[in-house]
């Protein structure tokens, strides 16, 4: 079986090849070193928690209160790092209580059917609300006594050069491996192959492009801890729901609930587990988002929820179910990134916060027509 390959990837690239000229033309500073590697921080703070989106999106789902928790998640960790914690089970802990909170969504959504839409809007404002009860509406930094921590490295490590390369090397000979592996498994099974060379081809300009950056970011400080912990999250989504049952399940479930119950999936389980998962991805990125702006602040999570919805649209993740992939939410994602650090470097904008909310909210309202005019095409 040949896979089909969409107008709608191509577009996405050329979009965003666009935005980046346009940016550059408005502001060479864009493609800066120095502005790269912020763009390569808040593209992984962006990508993880859209990622984490893709596993509700996958069934069918949605989840709006993940901006209030990254907040939430974030300030419980400087709370505990003010008090004197180790930052280490500051964020185990505020971990944990992201991972129990989705539990709890979870449940919420399946065993009581109610909308997901319902239930986590509900928590948007609850979240917000406990989060500023939790900072007593103060900016509390992540560094207690100006010393660093395992939560503000999350922001200021950096691999050093040979480190850096090391990394992409051993990137660069997983994914020939996974190239050939995947090769093997499907003509193993019958199924007709693309062409050995057109693979090869696909794989080598993904590591030029992986080597690019590697040359970019050591041409800074060196591959950033951020960048490096997205990738970790990417491989593990992907393996999740492209080589594990769960993953298929997930895709069963969105595109067809009643034939999923009928052939014996357990849909509440496999739905509260998606949940689960996403508020680990959640403490995760309020961890990183915290870490990024120095100290957990009132603002922080806002309307995050909403670029990590735009960037899986984007991507081709549908809003029904059943449609999506990690490779296309980075590529949301990049694009969403691009827009809000682009636009923070025109002084128009940077001056007029509200040129900002509305190009995000068209950016989104325009995702959300894309999605719809492709699935009535499918």
């Amino acid at each position: 079986m040949k896979k089909n390959v969409s107008v709608r990837d191509y577009s996405m690239i050329l979009a965003l090849l666009g935005i980046w000229l346009f940016f550059y033309f408005m502001n060479p500073n864009f493609v800066g070193f120095g502005n790269l590697a912020n763009l390569a921080i808040e593209f992984s703070i962006a990508s993880v928690l859209a990622l984490g989106m893709l596993l509700v999106l996958l069934p069918g789902e949605i989840d709006l209160s993940v901006g209030s928790g990254v907040g939430l998640t974030g300030g419980i960790a400087v709370i505990a790092i003010a008090a004197g914690w180790p930052a280490w089970l500051a964020m185990l802990v505020a971990f944990l209580a992201g991972l129990a909170i989705w539990y709890g969504i979870g449940k919420l959504i399946t065993s009581q059917k109610m909308p997901s839409f319902i239930v986590t809007l509900g928590g948007l404002l609850i979240f917000k609300g406990i989060f500023w009860q939790t900072i007593n509406y103060e900016t509390i930094p992540t560094k207690k006594d100006a010393q660093p921590n395992a939560m503000s490295e999350i922001q200021d490590y950096a691999f050093s050069t040979v480190m850096s390369f090391l990394i992409f090397a051993i990137v660069a000979a997983l994914l020939f491996y996974l190239m050939r592996k995947r090769r093997a498994a499907l003509k193993e099974y019958g199924f007709e192959l693309d062409s050995f060379d057109g693979d090869y081809l696909k794989t080598f300009v993904i590591i030029q492009a992986l080597l690019l950056v590697t040359v970019l970011m050591t041409n800074n400080k060196g591959l950033p801890l951020a960048l490096f912990i997205l990738g970790l999250v990417a491989c593990f989504i992907h393996v999740l729901t492209k080589n594990t049952p769960f993953g298929r399940y997930l895709y069963a479930i969105g595109g067809n609930r009643e034939a999923a119950v009928v052939s014996g999936i357990n849909v509440d389980k496999i739905v509260t587990i998606a949940y689960v998962i996403l508020g680990g991805l959640v403490a995760l990125t309020g961890f990183m988002q915290t870490a990024y702006l120095g100290s957990s602040t009132t603002t922080i999570g806002e309307l995050m929820e909403l670029d990590a919805i735009a960037a899986c649209v984007i991507g081709g993740t549908a809003l029904s179910g059943g449609r999506g992939s990690v490779g296309g939410v980075l590529t949301g994602a990049l694009i969403m990134a691009s827009l809000i650090n682009g636009m923070a470097l025109i002084p128009y904008c940077a001056d007029n916060p509200a040129i900002t909310y509305i190009v995000r909210g068209a950016v989104l309202v325009l995702a959300v027509w894309v999605d719809v005019k492709f699935s009535k095409k499918k």
